[in-house]
């Protein structure tokens, strides 16, 4: 059983982490905000798991439990926020996106000095507002409750190419297509097609985040073309997965 650290402080700070390095689980009693100004960070809680790319930033509540994985070399960005300054109302974890001015509030505020001024709490103010008025993002990965469930996501995550039909999978795990295809909307809140394209989507952002090339990817998380995986990619990012890679 992993022991679960906790923290009683969020830290600001800014810090690199190589390629396949771990923190494990822990907890804060302050929110937290989690962006990555370069590479891809995985993010699990008993919720499910987020895949943050250089567009988006998690919003992590205080008391929630989460892991971090680095995918590709990673210049991560914390910033903590005491339990009751909540500007967006969050209780549960969520992605949130950040256009190139939040980007900037965010590098400057993690890289500043620590010490209290008059410029860093005008920093942090308009940090906040931009928080604010930043849309949440559908990049969630929701954890299966039901053991029919978690057999299919398991193995659709082990091989995120795998076409099989829902009836196929209800026929491997014991349960009709239509039991299957309910129990995506309860318990997952989406339908299969689109759980499984958000796997995908969290898988090919951690590829590119290694630098494998976009046909690979495309190959490796089961779409039928690379044009057909740009096409889904730009439209859940906006942009490809090569400018992607640029960044």
């Amino acid at each position: 059983m992993t022991r679960i650290r906790h923290e009683p402080v969020a830290p600001t700070r800014s810090q690199r982490l190589p390629s396949g390095s771990t923190i494990d689980p822990h907890r804060h009693d302050d929110h937290q905000i989690v962006y990555a100004a370069r590479g891809v960070l995985a993010i699990t809680t008993d919720a499910g798991s987020w895949v943050v790319p250089a567009t988006r930033a998690i919003w992590v509540p205080a008391g929630t439990v989460h892991a971090h994985e680095a995918h590709g070399d990673l210049e991560l960005h914390l910033v903590g926020l005491p339990a009751t300054d909540n500007p967006l109302g969050l209780e549960e974890p969520s992605v949130l996106a950040v256009g190139p001015l939040l980007r900037e509030l965010i590098l400057a505020y993690t890289r500043a000095p620590r010490e209290d001024s008059p410029e860093r709490s005008r920093l942090r103010a308009v940090l906040l507002d931009q928080l604010r008025a930043s849309p949440q993002q559908p990049v969630h990965l929701p954890a299966p409750r039901d053991p029919r469930l978690r057999a299919v996501c398991a193995a659709l995550r082990a091989d995120p190419a795998d076409n099989r039909t829902l009836a196929a999978w209800g026929k491997q795990v014991g349960a009709s297509d239509r039991t299957l295809s309910r129990l995506f909307q309860t318990d997952l809140g989406m339908g299969f097609p689109q759980w499984r394209t958000q796997l995908r989507l969290h898988r090919a952002l951690v590829l590119l985040a290694e630098n494998t090339p976009v046909t690979t990817v495309a190959h490796q998380c089961g779409w039928s073309s690379a044009s057909a995986f740009i096409d889904v990619f730009r439209r859940a990012f906006g942009h490809t997965p090569g400018a992607h890679q640029r960044q």
